[in-house]
């Protein structure tokens, strides 16, 4: 892929940075395509069971690209997948944003986006909308919400003011915190951990949690039930529990 997006593979993961330090990442209309094109491959390869997303030069990203706006008229979101092309349809394999410096406005909203979350200890989010009369249109209004507690989703949303990794840690929106310059390492550390199990189970977690927390209680066993009933059937399935009565590490097809 060309230099707006980067994309590196290593045991099973697949890493994809966002290539504009120069711009702070921020994301254009070209930028979010080739982010789209980098997670449609993220769920086509069978050798990728997970993502970690990230930005170049010691920050994350700055948001939507407004001079490339200015100038092409083309917002950073693509029909059917939104801002940056994964806000409003994300892979259906995990994805880890590994976050430094600043992840702000459509950059947060990516981060997230996104299932689990490895920020530096110095790194900062924000959702400044409001302070230009504007609002967190792009994931912000309805995830952070369901992230952190209510009150605290407010006080972000309604001053624009910055939420730091300690403090988003603290009400559990950040997995890891790492060193400064560390994310990307730790994200890779926490990939490995999960690339141990068993990738249809995987698959089938994230997909189960984020479509069941919209499940009415009463229901919720006989939707769960179509959609796991595959992973009990499978060849993975049966090899994870030989293993275990083998004393033995499971290898993993995938089927």
């Amino acid at each position: 892929m060309s230099s707006l997006v980067s994309v590196d593979f290593t045991d099973g993961i697949l890493i994809i940075t966002i290539n504009r330090p120069e711009a702070r990442n921020a994301i254009s209309f070209d930028t979010a395509q080739q982010l789209s094109d980098a997670f449609d491959q993220m769920d086509a390869r069978e050798d990728v069971r997970i993502g970690i997303l990230t930005g170049a030069g010691g920050t994350f990203s700055s948001g939507m690209d407004l001079k490339d706006f200015a100038k092409t008229r083309k917002r950073s979101a693509i029909p059917g997948k939104g801002f940056g092309g994964l806000n409003e349809s994300p892979p259906k394999k995990p994805l880890i944003a590994a976050v430094e410096g600043y992840a702000v406005a459509g950059g947060f909203e990516m981060v997230l986006a996104c299932d689990l979350i490895v920020a530096a200890n110095n790194a900062n989010f924000g959702l400044p909308e409001v302070k230009r009369g504007l609002v967190a249109g792009a994931g912000g209004l309805v995830r952070l919400p369901r992230q952190i507690p209510y009150h605290i989703a407010m006080e972000v949303l309604l001053t624009g003011d910055m939420l730091t990794a300690e403090r988003a840690h603290q009400f559990g929106l950040v997995n890891v915190m790492a060193d400064p310059g560390q994310a990307l390492s730790e994200a890779i550390n926490l990939a490995r951990r999960i690339c141990e199990n068993g990738p249809l189970a995987i698959q089938a977690v994230k997909n189960v949690v984020n479509k069941g927390l919209d499940f009415p209680a009463a229901d919720m066993f006989d939707l769960q039930r179509p959609l796991i009933e595959h992973i009990f059937m499978s060849e993975d399935g049966k090899e994870g529990a030989t293993a275990f009565a083998e004393k033995r590490k499971p290898v993993w097809r995938g089927k």
